[in-house]
């Protein structure tokens, strides 16, 4: 399995996930939105660069001309609430793409314990599909596995590429040990060292449905 982390390489996604964790630019929800959808794009971007392509010859004003686009089927899914923004981002690059949609959510028995539970689903088929699971906020794992394991029952996808805004190391070892080694691929703006009791990122950004859409109760 492939671990992409964009922490290792100097691009403006740096500076994207800067302003996503500062406490005083994060209160801007708008911006915070935009933030992950630039991300977003910026994944799919090199992303788009795994791909097959194949050739088509197309006619422009003046001649005929052979172009490279992309053969794969590729779709885009992503887990409700704070997957929106993220995924719209992969949307705008891959625009021709098939979407699908988890809603997985932590249901708490008591302070700091919780059981995670899928409660919708809407997808097609993924049968020898690309299939990237974009989801901005990678704790535990447990999550991303559920809405994954979900999604297979709409077929199995050739590829799959996992992708985060933030991941912590405890849920990289935990996807390497859940998903199929050779087809799948992760994509991380940054991995953190830890979570804390509530299961949250540390230091990551705090939570990232509540910053993009207000506090729930």
């Amino acid at each position: 399995m492939k671990v992409i982390n964009f922490a290792d390489q100097k691009s403006v996604i740096s500076q994207y996930m800067m302003e996503l964790r500062n406490v005083d630019i994060q209160r801007d929800m708008l911006r915070f939105r935009r933030n992950l959808e630039r991300i977003g794009e910026l994944m799919a971007y090199e992303i788009s660069r795994t791909l097959n392509y194949r050739k088509e010859t197309i006619t422009t004003p003046l001649a005929p001309c052979e172009c490279d686009v992309i053969a794969d089927q590729v779709v885009l899914a992503t887990i409700f609430r704070a997957g929106v923004p993220f995924h719209l981002g992969f949307l705008n690059i891959f625009d021709t793409a098939q979407n699908a949609f988890v809603s997985a959510y932590r249901k708490y028995k008591e302070k700091e314990n919780f059981d995670v539970c899928i409660e919708y689903l809407a997808s097609p088929r993924l049968d020898d599909k690309v299939l990237i699971i974009a989801d901005p906020m990678l704790a535990t794992g447990a999550s991303m596995e559920l809405s994954y394991r979900a999604l297979l029952t709409k077929g199995t996808p050739r590829e799959i590429h996992v992708a985060s805004v933030i991941a912590s190391s405890k849920a990289i070892d935990y996807i390497k040990a859940t998903f199929p080694d050779a087809e799948t691929t992760v994509w991380v703006g940054a991995i953190d060292p830890d979570i804390n009791s509530h299961s949250y990122i540390v230091p990551g950004l705090g939570d990232a449905g509540d910053l993009a859409y207000g506090v729930k109760e």
